[in-house]
């Protein structure tokens, strides 16, 4: 089975929460709940975009800032191609959100090799209780994603939905050795907020390039202010605005490593 089978055996609407989160013209989100107007949820449901699932860590009447969504079904495809999950592949999700796309790695390798972690219990059960519904016996862990989930290890892909700038070790530490990583990077290397696909080798390191666009939410404890954004970009202007592509990653146990073009050429 290839990712765009497995979006179409999953029914997106069946892991949207009922209540989820529109911008108004002044710029405040505030809630759309499916009871009052059914044919605008399901619309927007269905129409492939992102969807807001929280604001604000929580706020019940309005918000400013996304701290939980579905992703657009674009980049949840090229995710899981880029990943290529196969039958008996054991997977860790970091970010669970709606539980939808663990259901679609449960359709590529199986319920039993998939684990999500999701750091906000309500959150958190609102996807256990979405993939029990849809009957995918994928393991929901409420906890903090940058631990990973040791019990579970080692893992073959390791994917994450929430941007890093400091990709936690304990994910490579537990991911076997020629098992990949996939994570989006927050807004301090390239504007374009990419994602970054890395190998991890047997001596415990992680090396691999940024791949493609992907702006996600950043993973709690690793948010970044808007002021980082500008300096980002104004950094990527004066280096000649290089391809997203020239840029890699290394990841230690000392840390993390950016580099251009070659890990020869360390930039922060």
């Amino acid at each position: 089975m290839n990712p765009a089978e497995a979006l179409r055996r999953v029914p997106r609407e069946n892991f949207i929460p009922d209540l989820i989160w529109v911008r108004r013209d002044d710029g405040w989100a505030v809630p759309l709940r499916r009871a009052d107007d059914p044919e605008r949820w399901l619309e927007m449901v269905r129409d492939g975009d992102s969807i807001t699932t929280q604001v604000d860590d929580g706020a019940t009447e309005k918000g400013t800032w996304p701290t939980s969504s579905a992703s657009a079904l674009h980049i949840v495809t090229t995710m899981l191609e880029t990943l290529k999950v196969e039958p008996g592949v054991k997977v860790l999700e970091i970010g669970a959100g709606t539980g939808y796309n663990a259901a679609l790695l449960a359709e590529l390798a199986g319920p039993s090799n998939v684990t999500t972690i999701e750091i906000d219990p309500d959150v958190a059960e609102q996807a256990r209780a979405a993939l029990a519904r849809s009957g995918y016996g994928v393991k929901v862990v409420t906890g903090d994603g940058t631990h990973g989930h040791a019990d579970g290890a080692p893992y073959d892909r390791v994917i994450a939905t929430a941007a890093v700038y400091e990709l936690p070790y304990t994910w490579v530490e537990q991911t076997r050795p020629g098992g990949f990583i996939l994570a989006p990077w927050g807004p301090t290397v390239h504007p374009d907020e990419p994602l970054a696909l890395l190998r991890v080798s047997e001596g415990g390191t992680a090396e691999g390039r940024f791949t493609c666009p992907g702006w996600f939410m950043p993973m709690r404890g690793q948010r970044v202010a808007q002021q980082v954004r500008h300096e980002t970009r104004e950094t990527w202007e004066k280096q000649g605005k290089p391809a997203l592509s020239r840029f890699g990653i290394t990841v230690t146990n000392h840390g993390t490593r950016i580099w251009l073009d070659s890990p020869d050429n360390p930039i922060g």
